[in-house]
C-alpha cells in the first residue's frame, strides 16, 4: 500500500514541481511509477478479506493514536 502511494507520489511531484533538484534520474519514470503502482494493486487484490479487515483495524488504531498524540502534544495547544 505504501509503495503504491510512493510510486504515484513520484509521478505527481514530477509534474507539480518540475524545477525541484533531483540527485538522480530514472529513465522512463512514468513507466516505472505506473508499473510499480500497478504491481502493488495486483498483489493487494489477491489478499483475503481477513487481511483487509486486520489492515483496517490497525490503520484506524494507528490514526487514532497519531491524532491523540498530536492533539495532546501540539505547540498551538500550549500557546
Amino acid at each position: 500500500f505504501a509503495f503504491a502511494i510512493v510510486c504515484i507520489g513520484v509521478l505527481v511531484l514530477r509534474y507539480t514541481e518540475p524545477d525541484r533538484p533531483r540527485p538522480f534520474r530514472v529513465p522512463l519514470v512514468w513507466a516505472v511509477g505506473l508499473g510499480g503502482a500497478a504491481a502493488c494493486v495486483y498483489v493487494m487484490k489477491g489478499l483475503p478479506t481477513h487481511a483487509w479487515e486486520r489492515f483496517g483495524i490497525w490503520l484506524a488504531l494507528g490514526l487514532a493514536l497519531y491524532f491523540l498524540y498530536g492533539y495532546r502534544h501540539s505547540r498551538l495547544r500550549r500557546a
